[in-house]
C-alpha cells in the first residue's frame, strides 16, 4: 500500500496552485499556511486537506515566533513531512521552520544564498561564476574605497526583496552617502554594485538530487528594473537552443545550483551580459518558480509545467522514488504584461492564431503566444507592445519595498 506523505506548504502570496494541485495528485495529503488577507483568493480547495491564516504584525509581515509555535501544535496531531516555500518571501520563514523541527530540505545557510543577495554573491565569486562589482554596506572605510575603484553609476539593493522591488540607481558619492544616511540602522540591509547596462537573461531550472534535469533559458526584452522603474511593459522571450547566451547560462546556471548545495527544486535564476566586454555575469537565484506568469510562458514553449514538476520532484524525494525527467517540446514562446488602464480590457482584437494565454486579471493585460519560430514569435510580441503602449498602457510608481 502507498504512503501518504503530509505535506506543509507556506505561501504569503496567491499563487502555487499548480503545485498544490499536483501533490494532491501524488496522492499526499496537503496543507496550506498563508496570510489571512488571501482567505478569499481561489485557492484549489479540493485539493487541500486544511488551510491556517495568518495574521500580518503590522508593515513587519509575520511574527516569526507565532508561526512556529502554531505549526508546533498542529504537529501534535500531524506528522509533516516536508515543508515548502511557494514564494521568495516565504524561503526564510520555511527554512527556519526545517531548523525547528528538523525537517529535511533546505535549512538556514543553504536558504540564504537563495534569499540574501549579498551571501549569493559572496558565495558565486568564491566558486568562480562572475559577479558585478560589489561591496557589503557594513564599513565607511571599505565603502569609500569600493567608490574610487569602481565608477559610478551603482545600483543600491536591498538584499532580500524581491524583482526590482527597492533598487534604486545611484550616480555619484555625494548621492550615495545621502541614500545611505536614509537607510539610517537599516544600511546592512543592503548592498552596492556596479551598474552592468547589458542585457538580462533568465535561466528556469528544476533539479532533482542535485543535477539540472530541466532549464529554459529566456531574455527579458526590457530589464524588470526599467518596466518597474520606467513605467514599461513587461516582456521576455524563450532563447534559441544554438544561441551562444543560451548554452553559456546553461553552463553557468548549472554550476551555480551545484555550488549553491541545490537538491531538489525549482529555481529562477538572472544573469546579465555585460555590454562593455560581452561576459556573462550573475545577478540573482531564488529556489522557486519564476514570477511575472513566467512559468506560463515556459510550459507553453515547453510542455512543461514548473510549478508540477516541482511537486513531482518533491514527492519523489519524500517517498524515495524514481523521477523521470520531463521531455522538452522545444517550441518557442514570449509573454508580454502590461498595467492597464482598464479594468477589464478587451483583448478580442488580438486574434493571431499563435496566442495561447490571455491573462484575466483587473487593471492588467497580457498575452502569450507561442510558435515554432523564435522570429515569429519576436515579431508579435513587438507588434503587441506598440498597440498596448498606445491603446491600454498604464504605470504607477515602483514601490520602495513590499508590500
Amino acid at each position: 500500500m502507498k504512503k501518504v506523505y503530509n505535506f506543509l506548504c507556506v505561501s504569503s502570496y496567491f499563487k502555487g496552485e499548480d503545485f498544490l494541485r499536483a501533490c494532491k495528485a501524488e496522492g499526499h495529503n496537503v496543507y496550506l499556511i498563508t496570510a489571512l488577507k488571501l482567505k478569499d483568493e481561489p485557492w484549489p480547495r479540493e485539493s487541500i486537506d486544511d488551510i491556517y491564516y495568518m495574521p500580518e504584525d503590522d508593515s513587519a509581515g509575520w511574527n516569526m515566533d507565532n508561526l512556529i509555535n502554531a505549526v508546533a501544535f498542529k504537529m501534535r496531531h500531524i506528522r509533516f513531512d516536508r515543508f515548502v516555500a511557494l514564494d521568495d518571501f516565504d524561503v526564510e520563514k520555511v527554512a527556519k521552520l526545517r531548523e525547528q523541527f528538523r525537517i529535511p530540505g533546505m535549512g538556514d545557510t543553504t536558504g540564504r544564498y537563495f534569499r540574501d543577495k549579498l551571501a549569493m554573491r559572496v558565495k558565486a565569486r568564491e566558486e568562480g561564476v562572475p559577479v558585478p562589482a560589489f561591496t557589503p554596506l557594513f564599513h565607511d572605510a571599505d565603502i569609500e574605497r569600493y567608490t574610487e575603484e569602481v565608477h559610478a553609476p551603482w545600483m543600491i539593493k536591498p538584499r532580500s526583496e524581491a524583482s526590482a522591488v527597492g533598487i534604486k540607481k545611484i550616480y555619484g558619492k555625494e548621492a550615495l552617502w545621502n541614500v545611505l544616511n536614509e537607510l539610517g540602522d537599516d544600511r546592512h540591509k543592503y548592498l552596492l554594485e556596479k551598474f552592468s547596462p547589458g542585457t538580462v537573461y533568465h535561466a528556469d531550472a528544476v533539479t532533482y538530487k542535485g543535477k539540472t534535469v530541466f532549464s529554459r533559458v529566456s531574455r527579458y526584452l526590457d530589464t524588470p528594473f526599467e518596466v518597474a522603474h520606467g513605467g514599461g511593459v513587461f516582456r521576455t522571450v524563450t532563447c534559441g537552443f544554438d544561441e551562444h547566451a543560451n548554452k553559456e547560462i546553461t553552463k553557468l546556471n548549472t554550476k551555480l545550483m551545484k555550488a549553491f548545495g541545490m537538491q531538489y527544486s525549482a529555481s529562477h535564476s538572472e544573469f546579465i551580459e555585460s555590454a562593455e566586454t560581452g561576459e556573462f555575469l550573475f545577478l540573482e537565484t531564488s529556489s522557486r518558480v519564476g514570477g511575472a506568469n513566467i512559468a506560463e510562458m515556459v510550459e507553453k514553449a515547453s510542455g512543461v509545467n514548473l510549478w508540477a514538476e516541482w511537486a513531482k520532484v518533491e514527492s519523489a524525494m519524500v517517498a524515495g522514488k524514481g523521477y523521470k525527467t520531463p521531455k522538452d517540446k522545444k517550441g518557442h514562446a514570449g509573454i508580454v504584461v502590461s498595467l492597464s488602464r482598464f479594468e477589464h480590457p478587451d483583448t478580442s482584437s488580438f486574434n493571431d492564431e499563435e496566442i495561447v494565454w490571455r491573462m484575466n486579471k483587473a487593471w492588467h493585460i497580457g498575452l502569450i503566444v507561442q510558435s515554432d519560430s523564435a522570429e515569429r514569435v519576436r515579431e508579435l510580441l513587438d507588434g503587441y507592445t506598440r498597440r498596448i503602449q498606445e491603446e491600454f498602457h498604464a504605470s504607477v510608481p515602483a514601490p520602495d519595498k513590499s508590500p
